[in-house]
């Protein structure tokens, strides 16, 4: 799914492990108008025609109405939430079958540790915010499982996870079939174990709000509610130590 293997290629964002909050309600310095309605109609316009000549055509388009607002609205979000990334539109076609060269959204991760953070993507069904992470490296996993398996850390993350879905967030992310090996059937954290990279998103579709600059504070009051995630997430799990290969 898209914010999964956004996050799984982020690179470049600044880490920013402890980020400033501010207080709840309106940011003070609104720097977007929105995300223009022409930012879904080109992905839906793409999704039709994902060649190479149709990009080049309409290039101009997405410079203007898709990533400049992106960025302008990261911007607004900086202060509270760290630099964000803006990720690449080509898709790495060299192990799929699908050989289409461009993405069908774009995504932008802000980030605790590479990989990890708070994520807003733009596409033909509309906007998506989320938090969450895929492993930079195989010494995250380990972390993970025995975080969820700790009575105290896994019941948290529980809560929080079940107070997300509740206000509309939805948990996604890789699984094992079954279960890990070594986890019993009764595990009271089963479905949570189960996660080998966890991200929680909520799809938004095209609400009026997301050509205004209503905009940046939908963005950030779905980036608080994520912030208990995101701060366990890099307290449990946190950044691979392995080298960068």
């Amino acid at each position: 799914m898209g914010p999964v293997n956004a996050l799984r290629r982020s690179r470049g964002a600044s880490a920013h492990p402890s980020t400033p909050s501010v207080p709840d309600g309106r940011l003070e310095q609104v720097t977007t108008q929105g995300i223009p309605a022409d930012a879904v109609a080109f992905f839906d316009e793409l999704s039709r025609d994902n060649t190479k000549g149709w990009w080049q055509a309409n290039k101009p388009r997405w410079q203007a109405s898709v990533r400049e607002p992106l960025e302008m609205l990261l911007d607004a979000l900086e202060d509270e939430f760290g630099p964000a990334h803006v990720f690449r539109p080509y898709r790495d076609v060299r192990f799929s079958a699908d050989k289409s060269p461009y993405k069908d959204h774009q995504g932008a991760l802000a980030t605790t540790v590479p990989g990890m953070g708070w994520y807003v993507q733009v596409g033909a069904h509309g906007l998506t915010t989320g938090a969450g992470y895929y492993p930079s490296g195989r010494d995250q996993l380990p972390r993970l499982r025995a975080a969820v398996d700790a009575p105290a850390s896994g019941t948290a993350l529980q809560g929080i996870v079940d107070g997300l879905e509740a206000a509309g967030f939805e948990p996604r992310g890789a699984q094992v079939a079954t279960r890990p090996r070594g986890v019993p059937a009764d595990h009271p954290r089963l479905e949570l174990m189960r996660y080998t990279s966890i991200v929680v998103v909520r799809e938004h579709g095209e609400p009026p709000w997301m050509h205004t600059p209503e905009v940046v504070d939908r963005v950030a009051g779905d980036w608080r509610t994520l912030r208990p995630f995101v701060e366990w997430l890099t307290e449990h799990v946190g950044a691979s130590e392995e080298p960068r290969r």
